[in-house]
């Protein structure tokens, strides 16, 4: 794509975004904004002159054709980022074509996941016949050879989260590369080629950063290409840098080991005797490491379980075991590319299993997470914005490549420090946008009276007694959103017997399921925790009230919060004021958020925590969020869902 073409338009991006602009003949009902048409010109400003730019545009300004129309128009290679792959596929498959047309600059487009979301033509070939998942792997067999893309995206039916995905795609561990059979054909192959072609690529936020660490070693970086980078949902940057900048183990991956070893051994025939009879052994040394660190789901420091017998016992056997297995898979790796890649990857995950338990740094904090029979070993930087710094400025020192960072969720009582420091972004130029929407007439706030400190352990108990006049007035049609499962499931045994509208509860059904039956149920009630409390768009009367049951804090417990608070408590500042609000206040935004998602839209927001009165830091909060009319009165509730 030629600069040409920029310096030729008549127009520019806040042109093009007017009332009589070309949007208009394509959009029906398109109306023009001011605050859309400045953060493109911001947009603009910052691809042509290059550097760093901290957006906040506030819900309904329109941001993603505030940031693709000067995209399309700087002549310049673009790499798109957003924080999810639902995101992705919304912006390349609905809105990028909309504004491609409207622009009228021929561009080329790509759009590329993780290597995960494309069928791997190879592991397809070699994936048993189980019973349980027979008639999923014969519906992806006939659709694999039908396919140009191999997005396992379009296989509506099987489930994203059905176990047959592990074993027909690939990951970076298990990847043949060069050496694969059908190399030629590959389905990452492919869209990494078309990804380095195109002008304009779209990726998400874990993809951009797994090639930002250098975790995709083997296709190249992408980066290096592109001489412009966008983050939609920029708010999600710190924490997934966190894990892409750490270290992870996961027993599902060790367990994944094995079984690929099981199917290279039956494809390539080592010969070796004791090799099944040692993996069976290490097999049996995963379940019992998981076991050794307790039944209940949980998370916390290595540091607080490394010293226990059982856990000494499981870590010491497991090590043990891999180091036998690793023995004869040496062995064995001469005989085939399979056998031999296994190989490898045992010592890459017996060097991160070493590292994560064996590590003693202030810089980074070792912990982990159990879920049911799984296992996560992390060991996550303190801080990023070093690395983040210093990567972006990787290869060509790019400095005047430009970087955009914009979401509804970054500033703090209207300012930008807190996200700039996590990054270090301290330099970038910073611009904020509110909402257009008309909050005091759209909306209503309301703080309950009667409420304990979250800390009660009646809590719970009166905030079931708090809400449920709130869903009588609202007539169900609400989020009720928790800050712990824990509470989740309280409230989801009790409200049944409370209220007579349909309750959808987080995890009875994927996410998606769950969306599409509370926006297909008259009425309708959905309790969540984390994930829906972002991402989620309900227009309409059918979301008419979110209700937040507690300010969105960390647990003080998590492993990964005390050591960056010990850090900071090292430098002489506040972690509570300086780490945990700010962090709360951007979760309570996006939560909050979830309301008014349209010019149309009407509805109540319920934040039952007292303490947004009651606690000198509440005003952050209040102050960080639009200007709704407040009320502490239900009989305020009642009438505005009655006018």
């Amino acid at each position: 794509m030629s600069n040409v073409l920029a310096k030729g338009m008549e127009k520019n991006s806040a042109d093009l975004l007017a009332l009589d602009g070309p949007f208009a003949d394509l959009l029906e009902g398109f109306t023009t904004r001011d605050c859309q048409q400045q953060m493109a010109a911001s947009v603009e400003r910052v691809l042509a002159e290059g550097g760093s730019c901290v957006i906040e545009s506030g819900t309904g300004t329109g941001k993603t054709f505030a940031y693709l129309v000067p995209a399309l128009l700087s002549g310049k290679k673009v790499l798109v980022s957003t924080g999810t792959k639902n995101l992705q596929d919304q912006l390349f498959h609905r809105d990028l074509p909309i504004v491609r047309k409207a622009v009228g600059v021929p561009v080329t487009t790509a759009l590329l996941k993780g290597r995960a979301n494309y069928v791997c033509i190879h592991r397809l070939g070699l994936a048993d016949q189980d019973a349980r998942h027979a008639n999923e792997l014969a519906a992806i067999r006939k659709w694999a050879g039908q396919t140009h893309s191999g997005d396992i995206a379009e296989v509506r039916s099987v489930a994203e989260g059905s176990p047959i995905w592990s074993r027909v795609t690939s990951t970076a561990e298990n990847c043949l590369g060069a050496k694969c059979d059908d190399y030629d054909e590959c389905h990452v192959k492919k869209a990494r080629q078309s990804a380095l072609a195109a002008d304009i690529l779209v990726v998400n936020h874990h993809l951009f950063f797994a090639d930002l660490a250098l975790k995709e070693e083997g296709f190249g970086q992408l980066l290096p290409g592109f001489e412009a980078v966008i983050f939609d949902e920029a708010h999600q940057l710190p924490e997934i840098a966190s894990d892409f900048f750490g270290v992870i183990l996961t027993a599902y991956q060790l367990q994944g080991l094995c079984r690929d070893i099981r199917l290279a051994e039956l494809a390539e025939k080592s010969g070796i005797g004791e090799l099944m009879s040692r993996l069976e052994a290490t097999e049996k040394a995963i379940a019992d490491f998981r076991l050794s660190l307790g039944d209940a789901d949980r998370r916390a420091a290595w540091a607080s379980v490394e010293e226990q017998p059982r856990v000494q016992q499981g870590l010491a056997t497991l090590k043990d075991r891999l180091a036998a297995l690793s023995q004869v898979m040496e062995k064995a790796a001469v005989v085939g590319e399979a056998l031999g890649n296994a190989w490898q990857r045992i010592m890459d995950l017996n060097d991160r299993l070493e590292m994560i338990t064996s590590r003693s740094s202030t810089d980074y904090v070792a912990w982990f997470e159990t879920h049911n029979r799984n296992v996560i070993l992390r060991l996550t930087p303190v801080d990023v914005a070093n690395a983040f710094r210093e990567r972006r400025g990787d290869g060509n020192s790019h400095g005047d490549r430009a970087w955009v960072y914009t979401s509804a969720t970054l500033a703090v009582n209207g300012r930008f420090e807190f996200f700039q420091a996590r990054l270090g972004l301290e330099d970038a130029h910073t611009e904020l946008w509110d909402s257009p929407f008309d909050f005091q007439q759209q909306a209503l706030l309301y703080i309950p009276q009667g409420l304990p400190q979250p800390s009660a352990p009646d809590y719970t108990r009166i905030l079931v007694d708090t809400i449920v006049p709130v869903l009588e007035a609202s007539g169900g049609r609400a989020f009720v959103l928790f800050t712990s499962h824990r509470a989740l499931r309280e409230v989801a045994q009790s409200l049944p017997q409370r209220i007579d509208y349909p309750i959808l509860v987080q995890g009875t059904a994927p996410r998606s399921q769950l969306l599409t039956q509370f926006r297909d149920t008259e009425h309708g009630v959905l309790l969540g925790t984390g994930s829906f409390w972002e991402g989620v768009d309900v227009r309409g009367e059918a979301l008419s009230c979110v209700i937040i049951d507690k300010l969105p804090f960390a647990s003080p417990a998590d492993p990964v919060l005390q050591a960056r608070g010990a850090a900071m408590e090292a430098e002489g500042r506040n972690p509570f004021f300086e780490y945990q609000v700010p962090n709360a206040v951007i979760s309570l935004k996006q939560g909050a958020g979830r309301l008014i998602r349209d010019a149309e839209d009407r509805g109540l927001l319920v934040l039952c925590d007292p303490r947004l009165l009651t606690k000198s830091y509440g005003k952050y909060f209040m102050k960080s969020l639009p200007d709704y009319p407040v009320t502490r009165e239900l009989a305020d509730v009642q009438t505005f869902f009655a006018g």
